[in-house]
């Protein structure tokens, strides 16, 4: 199987991660005005499914390091399956909610609060579980990050404010799903071994996964949950009418392709990260990912003009909120190469 060798190699995957986190809810958008994130969030799923079978069956396969995919699938143990499974199932309700929070805030304030905590809650959890990196140097820029969601969050409330929306639906949806998606991250990485070689010559960590097997295990929990999660909501939406599988499959080519494609970029960017992890650290890796808060509000604010209209004042706190998640990025970056 492929590994990460060098640190800056890892960087290099966690900025994809940091891309790819950032960028696949444009998928949402891009899908047809009717389409509702119920019937997208499917085509999501099937899309990430089929990318950790097409990551393990090509970069999990190949090389002579460590074990295979489907050898590490054959020796797993009963916790290093079910570790993983039930982080699916912590991301697939945390996702659920962004994507709703998406669906009723937008990108600009559903991504920096949202996923901001996620960062901020899941780099407490992941270093204290395997401390990597200098933690002075993390912490500051995970405070930093911090300042700048808060300042996303004000913006986002004073141009609510002038446009006469209602901006607490969003919020709350955002907060409940970046406190959620904090603890996925541990239970994927309970299951990966610490050293591959020697796992696969069975000198240490047996029943422990390979990256590739141990995503492959976490989208099964995804894939799973989400016949309890999502057919829930299709029955009880969050905002809107109730939706049934009959619209599913009256959805046109460009819906579906929509969210398949969202599920793929969104796998690569977490099969990348927990690539990355093993030179990096969990915690840092899972940080650097986040930063695709600042993606996600860099969509929201430039591309899909969320804020179109918004005063100077409103202007001013998102002027500060991404320098303040450039300055904190730059920070966990330097606390992984100390």
């Amino acid at each position: 199987m492929f590994i990460v060798s060098s640190y800056t190699l890892a960087v290099v995957l966690t900025f994809i991660t940091m891309l790819c986190w950032g960028s696949w809810a444009n998928t949402q958008k891009m899908a047809a005005k009717s389409w509702r994130f119920e019937l997208f969030y499917w085509d999501y799923v099937i899309g990430i499914l089929l990318f950790s079978l097409l990551f393990g069956f090509t970069l999990g396969s190949t090389g002579s390091v460590g074990m295979g995919f489907v050898e590490s699938i054959k020796q797993a143990s009963t916790s290093s399956i079910l570790n993983p499974i039930l982080g699916g199932i912590i991301f697939n309700l945390s996702n659920i909610l962004l994507v709703a929070a998406i669906s009723v805030a937008g990108m600009a304030i559903a991504f920096p609060v949202g996923v901001g905590i996620c960062m901020v809650l899941g780099v407490l959890i992941n270093y204290m579980a395997t401390p990597k990196g200098d933690p002075m140097l993390l912490f500051i820029g995970v405070g930093i990050v911090v300042v700048a969601i808060i300042l996303d969050a004000l913006a986002y409330k004073k141009h609510a404010i002038s446009e006469k929306k209602t901006s607490t639906k969003g919020i709350l949806l955002s907060v409940s799903a970046g406190f959620l998606m904090a603890w996925f991250f541990r239970f994927v990485a309970k299951a990966i071994a610490t050293d591959p070689e020697a796992t696969a010559a069975g000198l240490s960590e047996a029943g422990k996964l390979t990256p590739y097997a141990a995503f492959f295990f976490f989208v099964i929990g995804i894939v799973i949950s989400n016949f309890l999660f999502n057919t829930y909501l299709m029955k009880k939406p969050i905002e809107g009418t109730p939706v049934n599988f009959k619209q599913y499959f009256e959805g046109n080519f460009r819906s579906h392709l929509s969210g398949i494609i969202g599920g793929m970029v969104w796998a690569l960017g977490t099969s990348l990260s927990l690539l990355a992890a093993n030179k990096a650290g969990y915690a840092i890796s899972f940080g650097l990912g986040q930063g695709a808060t600042m993606i996600g509000a860099f969509w929201g604010v430039f591309i899909w003009k969320e804020f179109k209209g918004a005063n100077k004042s409103v202007n001013t706190l998102l002027a500060f909120m991404f320098l303040l998640f450039t300055a904190g990025l730059a920070m966990i970056i330097m606390a992984g190469n100390n």
